[in-house]
């Protein structure tokens, strides 16, 4: 038990490091089933045309990256947490650029404050 673990604080920064570890996981797993979603069609004509049309492929190294990035922030989040941050900032603007989905760019730019205020806590309980 850590000499933090009745300061709310420490409890947020659990919190977040649990959601920051399991969503990017489930998410990236699912990149290579689409069970929960077909993701492909979040992507961007920008993005389509710079992947040729190869969004299937495309979306494994997305899965890959969101795998790895989940295993940082169990591992060391006081870099993966910025990692994620980034990597949301990332889908917000290939989004934007679709000119649809403004909801869910909403809900990403709150999960990439939240990762940003998983970085700052992480300086003081990881």
């Amino acid at each position: 038990m850590s000499k933090f673990s009745g300061e709310p604080a420490y409890q947020a920064y659990r919190i977040l490091q649990f959601v920051f570890v399991v969503a990017p996981i489930l998410a990236g797993l699912d990149k290579f089933f689409y069970l929960m979603n077909n993701w492909s069609v979040y992507l961007s004509p920008f993005i389509m045309k710079m992947i040729a049309g190869h969004h299937r492929g495309f979306m494994a190294f997305v899965g890959v990256v969101e795998i790895v990035a989940g295993i940082g922030v169990a591992l060391k989040p006081k870099i993966f947490s910025y990692i994620v941050a980034l990597w949301l900032l990332v889908i917000i603007l290939n989004l934007l650029m679709t000119g649809r989905y403004f909801d869910i760019v909403l809900r990403d730019f709150g999960l990439m404050l939240a990762a940003f205020s998983l970085g700052k806590l992480s300086k003081k309980y990881a």
